[in-house]
């Protein structure tokens, strides 16, 4: 399969020399393509914006509380940042704490991104098998562009930031335009994702998930596979929930 490269600021973006992979299989029974999530699924950064979030707000004079933490993971920074600011009273702006966190996110990560457990295997062997893979983020641009450096944008077709869609997770247009920028059936897609947030979008889209949770536990469900790290996945396994579907 041929893809184009929309230019930057659409909706999606293909990056370097990756490979869009092969045409979808005409019985419509093999795996068209990957989606994969950032942040907690790739990268083991999910604690980083919370650290951000407090050290931001701690210098605005405020404290956040623990609990908050499991309302504000995996979603879009809108949605985060907007709970944070009401719940605290905190005297700023939305568009200027997004700012804050922001560059206080991209200066932890300058400083270190871990990549989860077999991560970096699994990207590795979707690549050598020319396996249509997206990365797919409720971040914005700038920061997947700054974590792309790391995880390889060779491993990617195609990626999809939160300020690149009208509705970002837990809607599912992120993966809707991820699927369509390939040519694929959601329903042949497979997405891996670590969040309730991430689950729900991809849910919505008709793809077959597989939650590795990294701050809330998930629980098993239909087309939901939940397991323990990606050490356990692999091309075989992704392939196999395929025939779940059947």
């Amino acid at each position: 399969m041929t893809s184009t490269v929309p230019a930057r600021g659409t909706l999606s973006q293909a990056l370097g020399p990756a490979r869009a992979g092969k045409a979808p299989a005409a019985d419509g029974s093999a795996l068209q393509a990957v989606l994969l999530d950032m942040d907690g699924t790739l990268v083991d950064t999910e604690g980083f914006w919370w650290d951000v979030e407090v050290e931001v707000f701690a210098s605005l004079g405020h404290t956040l509380d623990e609990t908050w933490r499991h309302v504000v993971v995996g979603g879009p920074m809108s949605r985060s940042a907007g709970f944070l600011i009401e719940a605290t009273g905190a005297d700023i702006t939305l568009p200027e704490l997004t700012v804050l966190l922001n560059e206080g996110f991209e200066e932890r990560i300058e400083q270190d991104l871990p990549l989860m457990p077999g991560a970096a295997r699994l990207l590795a062997e979707l690549y050598e098998h020319e396996i249509p893979t997206a990365l797919v983020s409720a971040s914005h641009r700038r920061i997947i562009d700054r974590v792309l450096k790391t995880l390889g944008p060779h491993h990617f077709a195609l990626s999809v930031a939160g300020d690149e869609v009208p509705r970002t997770k837990p809607h599912p247009d992120p993966y809707l335009t991820a699927a369509a920028g390939f040519g694929a059936d959601p329903v042949r897609c497979v997405v891996v994702e670590d969040t309730a947030t991430g689950v729900a979008a991809a849910e919505a889209a008709g793809c077959q998930v597989v939650a590795v949770p990294s701050v809330a536990p998930l629980a098993p469900a239909p087309r939901r596979t939940v397991v323990t790290s990606l050490e356990e996945v692999d091309l075989a396994f992704l392939r196999s929930l395929m025939t779940k579907t059947r």
